[in-house]
């Protein structure tokens, strides 16, 4: 999963990026309210964590605009400003969450997959696909009720495919929540990874299917 992290204090937001990164969330940072527009309209995300008192431009303002443009990208505030008439008023703004500093990260952690689940219609903290599964919780997965152990590549590669099973997922896309910025890879290697995941998944009751010009399905047989 993939986050827009948009928050001035630098120190915070290198320890963000290096935390989440460790619990494999993709993680753009900016520290100016007036990037996040520019990010979103050149990037997928699967969810914002936003600052309210960013420079160049507040963060009530961006989420106003976000939801003037019917951006529906759930939103997380992440803020010292702890009133309940700050709460209140960012809720009704079109936040979905609320998260006072100083954190945890484990809180963070869950929040922010508790607001994909919800953006994707799932209560559960579990992706499921045919006898695959994906524990959000343990971040483990399954295959016919067997713990499933995977390289890195392999299991950012498969976790991306879970999380949206039955859409295609593009060779970019992949190459975008797999691997990180510092890497040059190529959108063949992408293939290779793939390649090993239906071996594999062969006669599992799952299956990555290509769809040519789309990219890869994961669907159950």
């Amino acid at each position: 999963m993939r986050i827009l992290l948009a928050e001035d204090e630098r120190e915070l937001g290198q320890w963000l990026c290096k935390a989440l990164e460790e619990l494999s969330w993709r993680v753009d940072w900016v520290d100016d309210g007036r990037l996040v527009e520019t990010s979103l309209d050149t990037q997928t995300y699967d969810v914002l964590v936003l600052d309210l008192g960013l420079p160049g431009m507040a963060g009530h303002t961006v989420l106003q605009r976000l939801r003037a443009r019917d951006l529906r990208m759930p939103v997380l505030i992440l803020t010292a400003r702890d009133s309940l008439a700050e709460r209140v008023s960012t809720l009704n703004e079109g936040a979905d969450d609320f998260l006072a500093k100083p954190f945890a990260l484990a809180e963070l952690e869950a929040r922010l997959t508790a607001l994909v689940r919800r953006a994707r219609g799932i209560s559960h903290p579990r992706f499921a696909c045919g006898p695959l599964a994906f524990d959000t919780v343990t971040r483990q997965f399954t295959l016919q009720q067997q713990q499933l152990a995977l390289p890195p590549r392999e299991y950012g590669v498969l976790r991306a495919l879970i999380l949206r099973s039955g859409e295609p997922v593009s060779k970019q896309d992949l190459v975008d929540r797999v691997f990180g910025d510092d890497e040059h890879v190529a959108p063949e290697l992408v293939e290779v990874v793939v390649h090993r995941l239906r071996k594999r998944l062969e006669n599992s009751g799952v299956r990555i299917v290509t769809l040519r010009g789309l990219g890869y399905v994961l669907e159950p047989v």
